[in-house]
């Protein structure tokens, strides 16, 4: 028996999960990291953390599976996109990684608004501090200076850059004496490729590229322009490939015999929308996460949103691209994990279904949950949560129901920015991640968007997407057949029209408050 391992290296934590060669499940480990949030609310990752986490849950997947390791033939990576890492060359965090949530680049952002319409022309993204172009900068400006700057203070060090055009050096020095050509910056796709390749890869796919806010989405190539609009020298930027490309081989640091390859990278939506069969243009599909990401497949056809919504790639096959619209939102599960962690509103996501069946069913209490600002389509880095219109019967059980509903309100808010987008009604959204577990969320979701939602019965799409395509990729797994392995519920609309458009009508009174 072949086997193919993906490896979903999320917000909270790493997985990784083991296939058969007909493309069956057949095991999963997983490893939380920690979320160093600080004082000022700045969300950061330690990346060394998340790359041993990925060599321990690929170890614990063959010891829990009890495989024999030999057989396995490649891997496929999904990650986290927009969160940003700066590294040395021979493999060392420069400081933690950026996470996508955290918007520290604001002022970055606001010193570049004069550039956001080209930014948008060239990315199909707006200027936000929530791509990684901004985090770059910042990590730049705050973790190294000028040669001149580090004289000047005393921090010191000493340049390492061989190359020098009349004498000067084109490089920057760190404080701790490290050259900023000795440096890279990437999203963790890159962190992880070049660790398990030992360096000798660095390279991201073209899903993970058209996030950054670098990237020429009609070039299909880092744009000059954009990387002197954010001050990122191209040096320090990794190779973009097609995300079935060969990125590689790896042996997880030894623990391997023999080399595999990396033979798939995507980021963790592009996996999810893959994995999920949405292959051909029309089809949507929401992954909801810690925040949430709902994505239409427009095939070959680049459009530009008038929504709000991103255009971005879905990924590169075979030197065929296709192309997306995107909506993100900041806060899907992490609003459970609010309630839970913060307010100790519940003690676990179980007690939320008992919750619900308690709360008053006519409380219109909303929860918006902008705790870093509005996400699509909105994009209003200065909005504040809030609860809006309680009553004085309001309680715990109503601030739960709130709360699990500002979910569905926010992917509804991006599926009628795309109906816009396209002039046509989305007749099906295919969802799938853990929240797609509680049966009142995925109703509310199919009523107040009116339309069916098939729910995946399968939450970890964006694992098997990764392996999936890695395994279409090295001949391992025959594509009509690895698809017939995911399987669905279906729901459908129970709400009147005149129900829906009260309820949402409810939820637009509460953002209008914020906008």
């Amino acid at each position: 028996m072949k086997y193919v391992v993906g490896i979903d290296q999320s917000t909270q934590g790493t997985k990784a999960v083991l296939f058969d060669e007909t493309g069956r499940l057949l095991c999963r480990t997983d490893k939380k990291h920690r979320q160093l949030v600080d004082e000022r609310g700045w969300v950061s990752h330690d990346p060394e953390e998340i790359y041993q986490n990925t060599l321990t849950v690929f170890r614990e997947l063959v010891i829990k599976s009890k495989i024999d390791k030999d057989d396995i033939v490649t891997v496929g990576i999904s990650n986290q996109r927009e969160t940003t890492a700066m590294w040395t060359r021979d493999g060392r965090p420069v400081t933690n990684a950026v996470v996508w949530q955290c918007s520290r680049a604001e002022q970055i952002v606001k010193r570049l608004y004069d550039s956001r319409d080209s930014v948008r022309e060239k990315t199909g993204l707006p200027l936000s501090a929530y791509f990684p172009a901004a985090k770059m900068r910042w990590l730049l400006e705050h973790t190294v200076v000028s040669a001149a700057g580090a004289a000047a203070d005393g921090s010191g060090g000493i340049c390492r850059d061989d190359v020098s055009r009349g004498g000067i050096c084109v490089g920057d020095v760190s404080r701790d004496g490290v050259c900023q050509s000795d440096c890279c910056l990437g999203t963790i796709d890159s962190w992880l490729i070049y660790r398990l390749t030992g360096g000798a890869y660095f390279a991201t796919d073209v899903s993970n590229a058209s996030r950054t806010q670098l990237f020429n989405i009609h070039t299909l190539s880092w744009d000059e322009e954009l990387c002197r609009i954010f001050g990122i020298p191209l040096s320090m930027l990794p190779e973009i490939r097609d995300s079935n490309a060969d990125f590689g081989s790896t042996d997880f640091d030894g623990y391997l015999a023999h080399k595999i390859p990396i033979h798939a990278v995507l980021g963790d939506s592009h996996a999810a929308l893959f994995g999920q069969g949405c292959h051909a243009a029309g089809m949507v599909k929401a992954t909801y996460g810690t925040g949430a990401s709902i994505m239409m497949n427009t095939g070959d056809r680049c459009v530009k949103s008038e929504t709000g919504l991103a255009t971005s790639l879905a990924w590169g096959m075979d030197g065929r691209v296709s192309y997306v619209l995107e909506g993100n939102i900041n806060y899907a599960g992490a609003v459970i994990s609010w309630m839970q962690d913060d307010l100790k509103l519940i003690s676990s996501p179980a007690e939320i279904a008992s919750l619900l069946e308690w709360a008053n069913k006519d409380d219109e209490t909303v929860l918006i949950p902008a705790f870093t600002g509005l996400g699509a389509p909105y994009w209003r880095a200065e909005a504040q949560a809030m609860f809006y219109g309680m009553r004085r019967t309001t309680g715990k059980a109503e601030l739960v129901k709130a709360a699990v509903e500002s979910i569905a309100f926010q992917v509804r808010d991006v599926v009628k920015a795309m109906e816009t987008d396209l002039g046509s009604p989305v007749a099906q959204l295919r969802a799938d991640g853990g929240p797609t577990r509680n049966s009142y969320l995925m109703q509310f979701e199919s009523d107040i968007a009116g339309t069916a939602i098939l729910v995946s019965e399968q939450e970890e799409l964006s694992a098997i997407g990764a392996a999936y395509m890695a395994g279409i990729a090295a001949g391992i797994f025959k594509r009509e057949v690895v698809f017939s392995n995911v399987h669905y519920r279906e729901i459908q609309t129970e709400m009147d029209a005149e129900s829906r458009k009260k309820v949402c009508d409810r939820w637009a009174q509460a953002v209008k408050k914020l906008l």
